[in-house]
């Protein structure tokens, strides 16, 4: 959620920067350098836990890495801006994100999950308990049979063998 939420404000900060709001801006790339660092705290823990599976390192992935970049780079830019051609105020506040899309071909549908199965009661969740399954200790794997070697014919190379390369 933090890695979203530093992408989002990222990109609202370079929109507000295009639209002369430097001051906004810069309180935006600041709030998103906020959550890029909580991002990367949260992804070095995350790659130093023990336990089964792959050894994902999220904060070494490219697309992460290219996010730290473009915050620091665009919230450089503001504030040179800032400083030789708006002279805003930097707001104590965040601006708000704009969440509901207002461009684009299609409406955006809202997710509804379905409804519940009359199938699904009580008695139906308690007859998927694993502890009361049957333990089969009498399956044991079978040991892999010894392959025995297959002696071939020795087979003479023929000088008429009827193939030709054209």
């Amino acid at each position: 959620m933090c890695f979203y939420m530093a992408y989002s404000f990222c990109y609202h900060g370079q929109t507000l920067l295009s639209s002369d709001k430097c001051g906004e801006a810069i309180r935006s790339l600041q709030e998103a350098e906020k959550f890029y660092g909580k991002a990367e705290a949260l992804c070095k823990e995350y790659g130093q836990t023990k336990g089964p599976g792959t050894t994902a390192k999220p904060s070494g992935h490219l697309f992460f890495r290219k996010l730290g970049n473009l915050v620091k780079n665009t919230l450089e830019k503001c504030l040179r801006e800032n400083g030789f051609i708006y002279f805003q105020k930097v707001p104590p506040e965040a601006p708000e994100l704009e969440l509901k899309a207002n461009y684009g071909l299609v409406e955006p549908v809202s997710f509804e999950f379905p409804p519940l199965s009359s199938q699904w009661t009580e008695e139906t969740h308690a007859a998927f308990d694993l502890t009361k399954r049957p333990k089969d200790d009498s399956v044991k794997p079978k040991k892999e049979e010894e392959v025995k070697p297959i002696k071939e014919p020795d087979i003479k190379p023929q000088k008429d063998s009827g193939c030709q390369i054209s």
